[in-house]
């Protein structure tokens, strides 16, 4: 399973100047194989239209795509896959809406969500939030590199960080046992979204 995530944000992509299809296509081009799109501001329509963009892209490179949370999304441009959180429909109602093959992937936010997963079909988890980042300061429930490793310690699913993670701290976050890392900003908001990727793809690569 390859060890880098992208998780989109049209917002942070935009203010780097590029658009959220360029920035896909270069992470794609980088190495990158598992891409989320995440919108929370988009119309059902332009939410649709921008994932069959996406979805063109990501064909091309052999990634995955995956909708968060917006099951309809993904059944109307046939998607991968969906990412849900603990405040989104329930799995079992995902999981009987898109069928046995796709893809689904779940937030765990503590040891104790973890142990609700035991018997779904889960695919993968991401495991947040591991550092403070500029949309999660409240760090009564940052994980740290401690938290995260205790969580890692109790699956056998595949799993990926989530929260703060950047080429400063990503060997780090890799030692917890963690599958790989999910980053929005440390490619999204950078000046080259295809040099940023392949730099997180390198460190990834080295021994730990």
């Amino acid at each position: 399973m390859n060890q880098l995530y992208l998780v989109t944000d049209s917002a942070i992509s935009q203010q780097a100047g590029h658009s959220l299809p360029f920035v896909v296509a270069e992470a794609c081009r980088a190495g990158v194989r598992w891409i989320q799109l995440r919108e929370k501001q988009l119309s059902t329509r332009a939410f649709i239209e921008l994932g069959l963009e996406l979805k063109q892209i990501t064909q091309h490179y052999g990634a995955k795509l995956i909708i968060n949370d917006r099951i309809d999304v993904a059944l109307a441009i046939d998607a991968d896959g969906v990412h849900i959180g603990q405040d989104d429909m329930p799995f079992t109602m995902v999981r009987s809406l898109i069928g046995p093959d796709k893809l689904i992937g779940l937030s765990i936010n503590n040891e104790a969500e973890l142990q609700a997963t035991r018997h779904w079909h889960v695919d993968y988890l991401g495991i947040a939030t591991i550092f403070p980042t500029g949309t999660k300061q409240d760090t009564a429930s940052i994980l740290g590199i401690d938290g995260l490793q205790r969580i890692c310690a109790q699956t056998r699913l595949p799993a990926f960080a989530i929260g703060g993670i950047k080429a400063s701290n990503i060997q780090a976050v890799m030692q917890s046992g963690v599958t790989g890392v999910a980053v929005v900003s440390a490619i999204c908001g950078q000046p080259s979204p295809y040099e940023a990727s392949r730099e997180l793809i390198h460190l990834l690569s080295q021994p730990l």
